[in-house]
């Protein structure tokens, strides 16, 4: 059902592919949207380890929401910094697209709970962390992604 690299070789492994959603903070999240023109949008996200999905934090309303209610296939890819290869114009990444369904999440706890995971990315403030959370958790959703297929490709612009 989903296509093979077609460079194979140029292919990185799951644990590589796990790593970068792990730590890379932001991707793009391509879903169907209105009158079914693709809607990519750049957001910040959590890989959950223990159950392999991502997660992402929403507002209740909006391109975003609506379209994952209409259409529940996704795309999300997350591209890793680039490195500078020295006498080269060139720069070196890795990129992971993950295909798979996506379903919105309205649990409290669980928004809660990955939210402030996710706040966690971006800093060590618990105080401000609790803060943000308490103040805007009632307004917000989660769009939790399955993974259905997940593939990383090493790329070398030079």
């Amino acid at each position: 059902m989903f296509r093979k690299l077609a460079k194979a070789n140029k292919a990185i492994s799951e644990e590589r592919c796990i790593e970068l959603l792990k730590k890379q903070k932001r991707g793009v999240l391509s879903v169907l949207g209105d009158d079914d023109y693709p809607y990519g949008m750049p957001l910040n996200h959590y890989y959950d380890e223990e159950t392999g999905k991502i997660y992402f934090h929403s507002g209740n309303y909006g391109h975003r929401k609506a379209a994952v209610e209409k259409h529940d296939k996704v795309s999300f890819c997350v591209l890793s910094d680039p490195q500078v290869v020295e006498g080269t114009f060139g720069l070196d990444l890795q990129s992971v697209i993950v295909f798979g369904r996506m379903k919105v999440i309205t649990d409290m706890d669980l928004i809660k709970d990955i939210c402030r995971k996710l706040c966690y990315k971006f800093t060590d403030d618990a105080e401000w962390i609790e803060k943000e959370i308490e103040a805007d958790a009632k307004a917000t959703i989660l769009l939790e992604l399955t993974p259905e297929h997940m593939c990383g490709k090493f790329v070398n612009e030079s």
